[in-house]
């Protein structure tokens, strides 16, 4: 029975000295009511948790070049090397082996418009969208 009465009392005198305070729910993050502030910390830190690559995504090296697959790198090297033959078939065949002749010449969607500048023969491309290439190859 002592044990109870010394058990009851010292709940009682323990109760005096609790408190109690309400929880209440602060999201983080912004979207769901958070602090705006907590944005750019919540987006370093999924991005550095992130473990997806893209397989089709460039990357660049330390010595700042772009690396991408194999497979992209085999494509687009032939890509260039079958350009580069085209073009010297065409030009073979529209200059000769000579030098390039002012005038203006059509392939395409390309005009090509050659002509003798001040410093050099001046070559300007002009493709059927719009964009334009200027290229001055000085004299000897």
């Amino acid at each position: 029975m002592k044990t109870r009465l010394f058990t009851f009392l010292f709940v009682v005198c323990l109760a005096g000295y609790c408190s109690a305070q309400a929880f209440v729910y602060h999201p983080n993050n912004p979207n769901f009511g958070g602090n705006t502030f907590n944005y750019s910390w919540m987006l370093s830190s999924a991005q550095a948790q992130d473990r997806t690559t893209d397989p089709t995504a460039t990357v660049r090296t330390a010595n700042g070049t772009t690396q991408t697959g194999s497979l992209n790198s085999f494509a687009q090297s032939l890509q260039s090397q079958l350009l580069s033959r085209i073009t010297s078939s065409l030009v073979g065949s529209q200059f000769g082996e000579g030098t390039l002749k002012p005038g203006t010449y059509k392939f395409g969607e390309y005009q090509v418009d050659i002509s003798n500048g001040a410093s050099g023969v001046v070559v300007r491309i002009v493709d059927g969208k719009g964009g334009e290439t200027s290229i001055t190859i000085p004299y000897y």
